[in-house]
């Protein structure tokens, strides 16, 4: 068996998610053990729906990999939440996608979009992104030298890379951006490996439905200061 060559990027990881999802504050709150914050989220999830929704489901992450504090909730939200296939899962477990600068983000959220958009023959419409920047603190698979697992648009092989690092409990993928030559993206396969996030800008990207693509791309929002 081929042995990984493993290296802990030191960029701040930036993530863009659509900000239709509201941060929400189960995480933030500092936990004496993974079993209060079990009971928390049981007993907070008895009156609150919206809560429940929102948070997932605890049961997707394995014990001992759960994080708490401020910043915590864009982190975990990653991991309690699938079903949506990607470059390195199938869509059981999840994934924390990040990369190594902004444009880098942008470009790689924005293919994304593009194709559900065009794929629903989307009109004219509007998306506001919402970023987190924190850092990576554990050793990630490098796999930046293979070729083979940076097709752009067949992910077969690297989801199955991807299961496998995961059921090894590895931390993560190392990469080279596929839609930015030059960026790196990381996909993070267990929380701990990330620290918390601190929020960042806002992006709004704009969709022409006559072209089917997005036109232009910009920020709205300053970052705060210290980023």
């Amino acid at each position: 068996m081929k042995k990984h060559t493993y290296h802990r990027p030191d960029w701040k990881a930036h993530r863009l998610v659509p900000s239709h999802f509201p941060p929400i504050h189960l995480f933030e709150s500092i936990y004496d053990s993974e079993e209060e914050l079990k009971i928390a989220y049981q007993l907070e999830g008895l009156t609150n729906d919206r809560l429940a929704q929102e948070a997932g489901s605890l049961c997707l992450i394995r014990q001992g990999d759960f994080i708490t504090g401020p910043g915590a909730t864009p982190v975990m939200a990653a991991f309690t939440h699938i079903g949506y296939p990607s470059r390195f899962t199938d869509g059981q477990f999840g994934v924390y996608y990040s990369a190594s600068d902004i444009e880098t983000a942008i470009r790689e959220t924005m293919h994304h979009k593009a194709m559900f958009l065009s794929a629903t023959k989307e009109g004219d419409t509007e998306l506001t992104m919402r970023e987190y920047v924190n850092e990576i603190v554990k050793p990630l698979v490098d796999i930046r030298g293979d070729l083979a697992l940076h097709k752009p648009n067949c992910y077969k092989r690297s989801q199955a890379f991807g299961k496998n690092l995961y059921d090894q409990s590895e931390w993560g993928v190392l990469y080279n951006s596929v839609r930015n030559q030059g960026g790196e993206c990381a996909a993070l396969l267990r929380p701990p490996a990330n620290s918390c996030c601190t929020q960042g800008a806002h992006y709004r990207y704009v969709w022409n439905g006559q072209k089917q693509r997005f036109q232009t791309h910009f920020k709205i929002s300053a970052e705060p200061e210290g980023l």
